[in-house]
């Protein structure tokens, strides 16, 4: 006999599926994607843009080599230029992405001295962070501290934009703090020391220094992180944590509630954590594979997992096609390169010729088996890239949103100056759309 549970379970699974007929009959943008897997336009904005085809009379949209740009500027060009110059860049990202502006000298000093200054927290934070926990869940970790913040906070209901604005160059600052001391304190214990963060630092140089205890970051390495930091900070307003910030933000809920938004939608399985799927991944390649230069064994494996033989049985190459790019992600030879830089420093350019192999493999097996162009995506490389830098698998999506809280103030901000509440349709599955109620005693 079914238990309550079981009953609610098998009823929803019922009620809840959809129809795909319904659905094409209805034209409804399930996702709020068109068939071809393009967004649907929800917004405007100035902050992000993502580019991936482009128009024309004849064949309708047609796919393109993927360019990315931050309030009108190629973000190639950014890293490259911040790389030329050797400096680090972060800082610049956040000013450029709050303001559409690039900072001159003296703008980009005030914004790494307010992000250097804002980065302590409080005794009271910390004791929060330190609570024994029964999971070594880093983003609901980050969650909670986050939202603890509001309490600190003798406005955190404010509508005046410069209050706003305070509050995200605050919470930018404390997330590298926050999640470094999560780290700390689930991978190592409650009672752990905490090592306070400097002001003197960059932002990429200072959540190493904090997470190896206080100890100086190697500084090619710092610099390497610092570019996965731009390059990660921002992306269009239609991806699912920047879309939730704004939606959030449009109902002028607080900041913490929308940036707590947005690290919830991260945290999900089909957001966030796509490099650490990668490197999992690549962990059974390495194993099963025993010659990683045969590549008809590595594509045999590949086609595998696309037939849910191999890996986790999900039917998916991860690090692989992008709800946008078909042709190039513009981010992810910058990783690559990097990925090679560092192979060779570290004496691992065996695993580096793996991870080429089949990123130049998985696109043609999915093609042969699913009939979709595909590239690899910015996330394919990153993982293997902050394994080298010595960085434990569990920080990988919590360094994302470390950079990606960036772009969810920017868009929250405009957001907040366009002033429209979010407020899509749903059509009913039900047919007629009207059901006749039954009393209690008629039910059985």
């Amino acid at each position: 006999m079914e238990n309550m549970l079981e009953k609610i379970e098998r009823l929803e699974r019922e009620h809840d599926r959809l129809d795909p007929e319904l659905v094409a009959r209805k034209k409804v943008k399930l996702g709020l994607r068109h068939p071809d897997g393009r967004g649907v336009v929800a917004g405007i904005t100035s902050k992000g843009q993502v580019k991936a085809y482009k128009k024309t009379r004849t064949e309708g949209n047609v796919a393109i080599p993927g360019k990315l740009y931050y309030c009108g500027y190629d973000v190639e060009d950014i890293v490259a230029s911040i790389e030329k110059e050797k400096r680090f860049g972060f800082e610049e990202t956040v000013y450029l992405l709050l303001t559409g502006e690039l900072p001159n000298r003296e703008d980009l000093e005030s914004i790494s001295v307010e992000l250097g200054r804002r980065r302590g927290l409080t005794d009271a934070s910390k004791s929060v962070i330190r609570v024994n926990s029964e999971n070594d869940d880093q983003m609901g970790a980050l969650h909670t501290a986050v939202s603890v913040l509001h309490k600190f906070d003798r406005t955190p209901k404010t509508t005046d934009l410069r209050e706003i604005t305070r509050q995200c160059i605050d919470i930018i600052a404390k997330f590298p703090t926050i999640i470094a001391y999560n780290y700390i304190v689930l991978s190592k214990g409650c009672n752990s020391e905490f090592v306070e963060p400097r002001e003197d630092l960059s932002t990429a140089e200072n959540f190493l220094y904090m997470l190896n205890c206080g100890e100086m970051p190697d500084p090619d390495i710092a610099k390497v992180f610092d570019l996965a930091l731009i390059l990660h900070a921002e992306h269009g307003g239609g991806n699912n944590s920047t879309f939730t910030v704004r939606t959030v933000s449009s109902s002028l809920t607080d900041t913490y509630m929308a940036i707590c938004a947005g690290i919830a939608s991260l945290a999900g399985y089909l957001h966030g954590g796509a490099n650490e799927a990668v490197m999992r991944m690549m962990d059974g390649i390495k194993d099963k594979v025993s010659d990683w230069k045969d590549d008809a064994a590595i594509e045999a494996y590949l086609r595998g997992l696309l037939e849910k033989k191999n890996g986790d049985y999900s039917g998916k190459i991860y690090g692989m096609g992008h709800a946008v790019y078909t042709i190039s992600d513009p981010r992810e030879p910058i990783l690559r390169e990097k990925a090679r830089e560092f192979a060779a420093r570290f004496g691992r350019e065996d695993e580096f010729d793996l991870y080429e192999k089949v990123a130049k493999l998985a696109p043609k097996a999915i093609k042969d088996v699913k009939g979709r162009d595909i590239c690899p995506n910015v996330d394919f490389f990153s993982g293997f890239v902050y394994d080298m830098m010595g960085i434990k698998r569990e920080l990988y999506t919590p360094i994302f949103a470390l950079s990606r809280v960036a772009g969810w103030s920017a868009h929250r901000i405009e957001e907040i100056i366009q002033g429209r509440l979010i407020r899509p349709a749903y059509v009913s599955s039900l047919k007629g759309g009207k059901r006749r109620y039954k009393r209690l005693k008629k039910r059985d």
